[in-house]
C-alpha cells in the first residue's frame, strides 16, 4: 500500500488514492497519509462507506480539475467547461447537453479511468443501476461526433474497468 502510494507520487502522478487496509493502527494510517493517499480505510468496511470516500475524491478531484483552467485540451479537442463548448481541430462539435456533460467529467478527469458506475453517479446522478447500458450509448455518440471529420480516437474503453479520454 505505502510503497505503491510512494512511487506513485514519485513520478508526480495526482490520481486520487484510498488505500484499503487490514493494517488499523494510528502509525499506519498516518503512514499511508503521509506518503501521499488522499483517503485510507481499514478492512473490514461497509460498501456504502467506500462509495461515499471515492465519490469524495471524485468531487475534490473535479473541483480542482478545472479551477487551473477553464478549457481542457486531450491531443485536438478542447473542452471550454463554462462555456461549454468542444472543438476538435478547432473545429465546434455539436453535442447535446448529456453527451457534453459526459465529456466535461471524462476531460476533467483526463487520463482517469472512469467507471460505468462512476459515470453514471457524476453525470445522471444514478448509483450503481448496473442493468443499463446508457453510458456505453452516450460513449458511442461521443466517439462519432469526435471523430468526424478525421478527428482521433480519443475516447477509449479499458475492458473490465471503464472508459478514458486521452491520445493514444
Amino acid at each position: 500500500g505505502v510503497s505503491v502510494v510512494t512511487a506513485l507520487r514519485a513520478m508526480d502522478n495526482d490520481v486520487p488514492v484510498c488505500v484499503l487496509s487490514a493494517r488499523s493502527s494510528v502509525d499506519d494510517r498516518v503512514a499511508g497519509l503521509e506518503a501521499g493517499a488522499d483517503d485510507y480505510l481499514v478492512k473490514p468496511f461497509v460498501l456504502a462507506e467506500l462509495v461515499a470516500r471515492v465519490k469524495a475524491l471524485l468531487r475534490r478531484r473535479g473541483a480542482t480539475a478545472t479551477s487551473s483552467s477553464e478549457t481542457i485540451t486531450v491531443g485536438p479537442l478542447e473542452v471550454d467547461i463554462p462555456g461549454r463548448r468542444a472543438r476538435v481541430n478547432g473545429v465546434d462539435v455539436d453535442l447535446t447537453k448529456r453527451e457534453f456533460d459526459l465529456l466535461a467529467v471524462l476531460a476533467e478527469h483526463k487520463t482517469a479511468v472512469l467507471s460505468r458506475a462512476q459515470l453514471l453517479e457524476l453525470v445522471w446522478g444514478y448509483d450503481f443501476a448496473a442493468d443499463t447500458n446508457v453510458v456505453d450509448v452516450f460513449i458511442g455518440y461521443l466517439r462519432r461526433k469526435l471523430e468526424a471529420n478525421g478527428g482521433p480516437r480519443l475516447l477509449h474503453t479499458v475492458r473490465g474497468v471503464g472508459f478514458v479520454l486521452r491520445m493514444q
